[in-house]
């Protein structure tokens, strides 16, 4: 059931183009409309969020004027975070939930999210049908003039919320919050300021074309210097939507999800919150993650890359933990999504609790090094039918011996193939990776 809108994280395009064109937004609005009226929820409005694109309000308008044409009711959020729609969604009385962001994408493109009453993303089978709708309304259908949009629906109970999920304020803590100019530019400054934080906030004048432009989550090293020249606690780097954060520690260490989920996995289980003691990563976690983890009794399971699947893999065993490297970490106790905000109070409420600085927190996470070499293909064979690259691969572990991996997969939208290398000496990977990428070479050109 293969969908040809919807990936793994909603409709993504470049602003005024297919898919995101205002005819397609608006059947794409009459199609949502349908699905609730089907549902039986037509009676109840649709929350509607942006991050600061200039293309968002307009999309919005689109949105709500398709929307209004089946007598669907729409409040309006402004400017918010992917997680604070998830939040406000599965919390007050909508009938869903849409974000209009593309995350960490330059300012030129936008996407559409769509959330679940529940706060969790559409199912894959509802997000087919929504698809065949907009496919069958499209031919002939004209996009209504679509009016500008006013605020309806105050962001102030995310904000509670997130300070409710303190145990201890962050009073007298020095950070430094880079907004990425994104969501998190006017929230972020207010929430860590409320929970007791001093706070430098940069990047956070959004003009609708600087959103992650050399900033933000992608792009460390203006946080990294203001840190030390500051003589800051922390600093906390957001991406676009905010729905992911990485750290940067007192000395200028990057803190990033690893050693972020390390960090929380340990405070969960000091605290009785960590049942069977497991956590839910990626195959792009570091080895160090894993051992670390496994001198604290925790188990790591590990998906494929995407926080989708390590949400569905968290509710399939029940865990309450889970994330990517890249920083999306869900706290499942109080999140249905990656929660950039969260992730950072959660972190520095723990430095606050052990009276220990970042550095000290993440100092027992070795990190490996990880080689990954993109190589360009013609074709796409499984595994199993280049039997030179399999035996490549084989050799590598069987040298490796269990003191590192390693991952060859292909690119989901680029013909390239990934050869991810990771183990205890930079020379040593190199040597392997070069010997599977001859391999590859020689069965695929």
């Amino acid at each position: 059931m293969a969908k040809r809108l919807f990936g793994t994280d909603g409709i993504r395009g470049v602003a005024g183009k297919w898919p995101l064109d205002p005819q397609t937004v608006t059947a794409l609005g009459l199609a949502l409309a349908d699905d609730l009226i089907r549902h039986d929820l037509g009676d109840k409005p649709i929350l509607l969020g942006m991050d600061t694109r200039e293309s968002g309000p307009a999309i919005a308008a689109q949105l709500a004027a398709a929307l209004g044409e089946r007598c669907v009711l729409v409040q309006f959020a402004g400017v918010i975070t992917t997680p604070g729609v998830a939040y406000l969604t599965r919390t007050g009385d909508f009938a869903a939930g849409v974000m209009i962001s593309a995350s960490h994408n330059p300012f030129e493109d936008n996407g559409i999210k769509v959330f679940a009453r529940t706060g969790y993303k559409l199912p894959d089978a509802e997000e087919h049908d929504i698809e065949e709708e907009i496919f069958r309304i499209l031919p002939g259908l004209a996009a209504p003039v679509a009016p500008p949009l006013a605020e309806t629906c105050s962001r102030r109970p995310y904000l509670d919320f997130l300070l409710s999920t303190l145990s201890s304020l962050l009073t007298g803590h020095r950070i430094v919050l880079d907004c990425g100019n994104g969501s998190a530019s006017a929230l972020a400054p207010e929430l860590f300021r409320e929970a007791g934080a001093e706070v430098t906030a940069i990047c956070d004048a959004p003009d609708g074309r600087n959103i992650n432009l050399n900033c933000g989550a992608l792009h460390l090293e203006g946080l990294r210097a203001k840190v030390l020249e500051t003589g800051a606690d922390a600093g906390v780097a957001f991406d676009g939507d905010a729905d992911r954060a990485l750290m940067v520690a007192p000395s200028g260490r990057i803190v990033d999800g690893d050693a972020i989920m390390l960090i929380a996995a340990r405070r969960l289980q000091a605290d009785g919150h960590l049942p069977d003691n497991l956590v839910v990563s990626t195959v792009m976690s570091n080895l160090g993650l894993e051992k670390a983890l496994e001198r604290l009794g925790i188990a790591m399971v590990r998906t494929a890359v995407g926080d989708k699947y390590v949400l569905e893999e968290m509710l399939r065993r029940d865990a309450p933990l889970g994330g990517e490297q890249s920083g999306h970490v869900i706290f499942r106790e109080y999140s249905t999504t990656g929660d950039g905000m969260l992730t950072a109070l959660k972190v520095l409420e723990t430095s606050v609790r052990e009276g220990s600085t970042l550095d000290e927190l993440a100092a027992d996470l070795k990190v490996f090094p990880q080689l990954l070499v993109n190589v360009r293909v013609k074709e796409h064979k499984t595994l199993d039918q280049m039997p030179r690259v399999s035996d490549a691969i084989r050799a590598c572990e069987a040298e490796l011996n269990g003191s590192g991996r390693v991952l060859v997969r292909f690119s989901g939208t680029e013909p390239l193939l990934r050869v991810m290398v990771e183990g205890e000496e930079q020379g040593r990977i190199e040597a392997l990776a070069a010997r599977i990428v001859d391999a590859i070479r020689a069965e695929l050109g």
